[in-house]
């Protein structure tokens, strides 16, 4: 609660996180406001999802894309894909496949199969696609990590003790 009562935007993260696996989606909003307001990028996110869907917030469709849009220039590759669908399902494909290719380079599969997608369709060009494929591996390169392996090998074992 310290590091929430000094303005931590990663501590009020973690707090709107923890009261949202409660339940209490309200209380999720008030911390992640304020920590979006103090440019954490996942609260821009979240925020974004609970304007969209009416979860703990008044449904506000404006507020819902604003906080995507933060969300995406702040780096974070879902946010960046979600503005791509938003994109293509209002019929603007190449602002759309611009998202895609964006998320695909941070290491987003669902944007690198819009891009796909998008390169079958005539949308999107040979470079851009090879550019997405190099950009979508760097990113996946860069995460891994022997740290990263065994995590996932503790998580899977726990998983197989618990069924």
């Amino acid at each position: 609660m310290k590091r929430v009562e000094a303005n931590d935007p990663v501590a009020m993260y973690q707090m709107g996180s923890c009261c949202s696996d409660k339940g209490d989606y309200k209380t999720a909003s008030v911390y992640w406001t304020k920590a979006a307001a103090l440019g954490e990028v996942g609260a821009h996110y979240q925020l974004s999802v609970m304007y969209t869907e009416g979860v703990g917030v008044e449904k506000d469709k404006k507020k819902g894309v604003y906080h995507l849009e933060q969300a995406a220039i702040g780096g974070d590759p879902d946010a960046r894909h979600n503005l791509g669908v938003i994109e293509n399902d209002n019929g603007r494909y190449e602002r759309a496949a611009k998202h895609f290719i964006i998320a695909a380079k941070l290491g987003c599969d669902n944007s690198l199969d819009a891009v796909k997608g998008g390169f079958k369709g005539g949308i999107v060009t040979k470079d851009d696609l090879t550019a997405a494929l190099r950009g979508h591996q760097a990113a996946i390169d860069a995460a891994k990590s022997p740290q990263r392996d065994e995590a996932e090998a503790v998580c899977k074992f726990i998983g197989e003790r618990r069924n």
